[in-house]
């Protein structure tokens, strides 16, 4: 008996075995029930989120010569039929194999004859995006009027690439990825009638690595039964998969932070003799800041080990969430230079290199630019100790009013500008006017999420709230100021908003 992979083995045959698209099944059951079956639909989402299975299952659901609340009974004839693929009235097509015009004239001839044995003929055309322009045109006409016998089920990955004008003759339904819950227990089904023994552990990371696809996940499970371990963990899945052990991305991640260069490359030294991806190495480590930030900001953890977790919450306690997003951007900074370099592991090193520095401007070649911005010592000699500290309450009176700021928006569930607002600090005008003023500076994606605050009032109204006035913000990216060196007015801003 030839051998059959998990996904198919485990493949949904009813409505309610399908995971994670709840408001999809609900509504394609009562359309079954209320024998009010759409002529054509149009199934989107992402890889292994449920398409294709629930295609099949809608087709069988409206044939079933006994059907149960909305659902095929998967034993009378045609239902049988239709799961051996023996049935010719269901009929299953790869547009990515069949794009010319020709193979959509063939449906279009055959539409006009009766079904041989079920109520309903049934083209479900997988990866409809991939059909020719000259295959959409003559699909269209049968779509537009399709006789009372057909049915026609479109699937794909990229709707954005099918005609507004078939878009328009379909229902559509947009499969949404699955949940880390939703797939670890399904996996966890499957673990217990394959008898396989796997720590949950190592069913999220399965999960987390599959990004919402549950056939990538199921497909990890199945590489892993392969192995003959009485036992499935974490670090067996990182070995199949190629993936650096999590202590190896926990060393470099604290070298970033505490600006040991010397640890940071012995540890590069280790991944490339094991012979890691450098770039699946990089993901990793982008991936475990963002999970420390996430950790930071609502203590979740998931697909960790406990000793994964306690060095997570060791290292959370060392850095703030403001610089973790900053070391999360200059990675992705990373990421892209290696991209395309020829040279991938000299972009590395010299990029981590850097986020181990001592500081930014130490890299700055434009030293007339920094020599101005200096104050000389003999004038700093002049300050009093008084002015200093008067100068840090009051910066620290000021500040207590964005931190409340933050903590309403991550009441909010604001995250990302509570995020970015915690790297930032307020210099009131006076009781309207405050400066928001960014001192790293802003790089693209945090400027667009400040042009997200500038349009929307939420951020005046929750000001509002704690202060009870109607203050005007004005966003202050320092750094650019500085490098323009702008006038007195604006002299620390450049592209000064308000929000009114």
């Amino acid at each position: 008996m030839a051998y059959i992979s998990l996904y198919r083995n485990f493949r949904p045959t009813k409505f309610s075995d399908v995971i994670g698209q709840d408001h999809i099944i609900k509504t394609l059951k009562n359309q079954v029930v209320a024998n009010r079956v759409g002529h054509a639909y149009l199934f989107t989402g992402g890889r292994g989120t449920g398409k294709t299975t629930s295609a099949k299952i809608l087709s069988r659901a409206v044939n079933c010569l006994n059907p149960q609340d909305g659902e095929p009974c998967n034993e009378c004839e045609i239902c049988k039929e239709i799961l051996d693929g023996s049935l010719p009235d269901v009929v299953e097509m790869d547009a990515a194999s069949y794009t010319g015009v020709d193979d959509i004239r063939g449906i279009r001839d055959e539409v006009n004859f009766l079904p041989t044995k079920a109520k309903y003929r049934v083209y479900i055309i997988d990866e409809v995006h991939m059909l020719s322009g000259g295959a959409f045109n003559a699909l269209l006409k049968t779509l537009e009027e399709p006789p009372e016998h057909v049915k026609f089920i479109l699937a794909t990955t990229e709707p954005q690439k099918v005609p507004v004008t078939i878009l328009s003759r379909c229902q559509r339904f947009d499969f949404k990825s699955i949940s880390d819950d939703n797939i670890v227990k399904r996996l966890k089904e499957i673990c217990k009638k394959i008898s396989l023994d796997a720590d949950e552990d190592a069913l999220y990371l399965m999960a987390n690595l599959s990004e919402g696809h549950m056939r990538d996940a199921i497909s990890i499970l199945e590489r892993c039964s392969q192995e003959g371990k009485e036992k499935v963990d974490i670090d067996l899945i990182r070995e199949l998969i190629g993936l650096p052990q999590t202590i190896y991305i926990n060393k470099i991640s604290n070298a970033i932070i505490e600006k040991n260069a010397a640890e940071a490359l012995s540890v590069i030294n280790i991944i490339l003799e094991e012979g890691k991806d450098l770039e699946d190495f990089l993901w990793e480590i982008i991936k475990y800041f963002k999970d420390i930030l996430v950790y930071k900001t609502a203590r979740i953890a998931t697909s960790y080990s406990k000793e994964d977790i306690e060095n997570i919450d060791v290292i959370s306690k060392k850095i703030d969430q403001g610089s973790i997003l900053n070391i999360i951007y200059k990675l992705s900074d990373i990421e892209s230079d290696i991209k395309w370099s020829s040279h991938k592991t000299i972009m590395f090193e010299a990029g981590i290199l850097r986020l181990c520095g001592n500081d930014e401007e130490r890299h700055d070649t434009n030293f007339t630019k920094k020599s101005q911005s200096i104050e000389p010592k003999e004038k700093a000699k002049e300050k009093p100790v008084e002015k200093k500290i008067e100068k840090k309450k009051e910066s620290q009176e000021k500040n207590s009013d964005l931190s409340q700021i933050v903590n309403e928006l991550k009441d909010m569930k604001m995250m990302r500008w509570a995020i970015l607002l915690s790297s930032a600090k307020i210099e009131k005008k006076d009781e309207q006017n405050w400066d928001i003023i960014f001192e790293n500076g802003l790089d693209s994606i945090n400027k667009k999420i400040v042009d997200e605050m500038k349009k929307d009032d939420s951020l005046k109204e929750y000001i509002k709230k704690i202060t009870s006035k109607d203050i005007n913000i004005y966003f202050i990216d320092k750094k650019a100021a500085n490098e323009t060196n702008t006038s007195a007015n604006n002299d620390l801003g450049i592209d000064i908003n308000i929000i009114n």
